[in-house]
């Protein structure tokens, strides 16, 4: 009897600890925060300010806020480009944290354009970067990806279409895209979305979510 009792506590024994390192194993899993989750990075590929290409594999591991504007712009693009430098003043020094500001006129916003752009702001390009490439795809990612503009904007000839968002999308480490819309011009959404990132900042790389398809 003695020995059946020592046979089954030590099956139990093991169980527990089985079960606790499972429980381990997939803890990140369970260290996601209740952000809302608005979408997911579709895989794109992009040219950056020192005319490398940046895709969506260097985003992972890496909680990115996403704009977009171009270098031209007097209207509204100075404003959030002040307010997203408060944001990358706040983060810059965090290993995980980046800001991808993309071209809504690649036309005109070439890669010798971005460089000189980036410059003019004096910032750390691997922490903040800026991006241009083919129309079509940029606006894919605004609409469909990142939610910054209305889908229900696309026109028939991608020549005629012109998209001029003063909002910034924020994403998690996994390539989800999370929390709200934020209005780049407002600074009670701009003081949430510093909340916002330190939230995901602390959350766990986990799975491998960056999708591999492309949109056309």
């Amino acid at each position: 009897m003695n020995k059946k009792l020592l046979f089954y506590s030590g099956f139990f024994v093991v169980l527990v600890l089985v079960f606790w390192a499972m429980l381990y194993k997939y803890t990140d899993t369970f260290n996601q925060s209740s952000l809302l989750r608005r979408g997911q990075v579709q895989a794109f590929a992009f040219d950056k300010e020192d005319g490398t290409v940046f895709t969506n594999a260097d985003m992972k591991g890496k909680v990115c806020v996403v704009e977009y504007f171009f270098t031209t712009c007097t209207s509204i693009c100075p404003k959030m480009n002040n307010n997203m430098r408060k944001v990358y003043e706040d983060f810059k020094d965090e290993p995980n944290f980046m800001i991808m500001s993309h071209t809504c006129d690649p036309k005109h916003d070439s890669v010798g354009k971005m460089k000189r752009y980036a410059d003019s702001l004096k910032v750390d390009t691997k922490k903040w970067v800026f991006l241009t490439g083919r129309k079509d795809s940029l606006y894919n990612m605004a609409r469909r990806s990142y939610g910054i503009d209305d889908p229900k904007n696309v026109v028939n000839n991608i020549d005629d279409d012109f998209m001029h968002s003063q909002f910034f999308a924020l994403v998690d480490k996994n390539g989800i895209v999370r929390g709200q819309v934020y209005d780049g011009l407002k600074e009670d959404e701009l003081a949430k979305l510093k909340k916002d990132i330190k939230t995901l900042l602390k959350e766990k790389t986990v799975g491998k979510n960056f999708s591999n398809s492309m949109f056309n």
